[in-house]
């Protein structure tokens, strides 16, 4: 269910964001010390006082959501929005009333705020990549500004405006990762497969010949397909679950015409978000999102 009272009600929402930022106990976000005690209010957000420092802070003190004039129930419902129903920023900024740079510099705080997914792999763990077409644009580049065309077919680089994201399906564990690269060779994919529970890992792959030194590894027990000559299964071994959710990933990105490459992780790291509030009801949706910024 929508969690409209919480997007109508300032109060309400400065109320969540008391219950989620303190869900551990209230603490000084500036010395770390717990001996705080309630000191007022500013505006709608308790206020405290560290007897260790001497010093106030709010609720919103240390967040994404500090020093913004943007109301918090507005804030709420743009980075809600935008997580759970992919909601370009030029609509948001549409929906909330409020200029578009103003909506993107929010957002892009947010996505900022972001942890990056944390591997640790049980295996079996397929792996595959796709591409995505991302450059740097006018101002980035002190250039005009680049077409959007883009069109370099097959792989890439991100030197070559064609970065590569390696997408990892972790069967033991049923989850999914998507991490952009700066290049999808031998070295980079070692690095991600490094993060696991056990020595030897059982790996499938498609014939992309960055994955064939691990053939020669004892630490891994790769198979693989070769997708160039028709062959997309061979009873348990494929990597469809990872086009499957590099299919998504692709889907997720589209809204957000002519993203930079520079920004491609964060807006990535969003998706990871949205696939895990997915099939969460309204609030604890919100809760979660809001959860993984503070």
């Amino acid at each position: 269910m929508f969690p409209l009272k919480t997007f109508v009600s300032e109060r309400r929402a400065a109320n969540l964001l008391q219950q989620i930022r303190w869900r551990d106990g209230v603490y000084c976000p500036r010395c770390r010390a717990e001996s705080v005690i309630r000191y007022g209010s500013y505006q709608v957000f308790q206020r405290y006082r560290c007897k260790n420092c001497d010093r106030t802070f709010n609720d919103q003190t240390g967040t994404v959501f500090e020093h913004s004039a943007l109301e918090l129930r507005k804030w709420f419902l743009a980075v809600y929005t935008y997580i759970r129903f992919n909601t370009s920023l030029r609509q948001l900024d549409v929906e909330i009333d409020v200029s578009y740079k103003t909506v993107y510099r929010r957002v892009q705080r947010f996505l900022r705020a972001l942890d990056a997914p944390r591997l640790q792999l049980e295996g079996p763990v397929e792996i595959d990549e796709l591409y995505v077409k991302a450059g740097l644009k006018g101002r980035e580049r002190d250039r005009p500004s680049r077409s959007r065309g883009l069109s370099t077919r097959g792989r890439g680089t991100y030197d070559e405006d064609k970065p590569p994201v390696l997408i990892l399906a972790d069967r033991g564990t049923s989850d999914r990762y998507v991490l952009p690269a700066k290049a999808a060779d031998e070295s980079t994919i070692r690095l991600l497969l490094a993060n696991r529970k056990e020595e030897s890992l059982t790996v499938y792959t498609d014939g992309f010949r960055a994955y064939e030194p691990l053939d020669e590894d004892d630490a891994f027990d790769r198979e693989y397909v070769v997708h160039g000559d028709g062959e997309y299964a061979d009873g348990g071994v494929h990597v469809n679950t990872c086009e499957s959710h590099g299919s998504l990933a692709r889907s997720w990105l589209s809204p957000h015409r002519g993203v930079s490459k520079d920004k491609l992780t964060p807006y990535l790291r969003a998706f990871q978000l949205r696939r895990r509030v997915y099939r969460k009801p309204g609030k604890e949706a919100l809760k979660t999102i809001l959860e993984t910024a503070l």
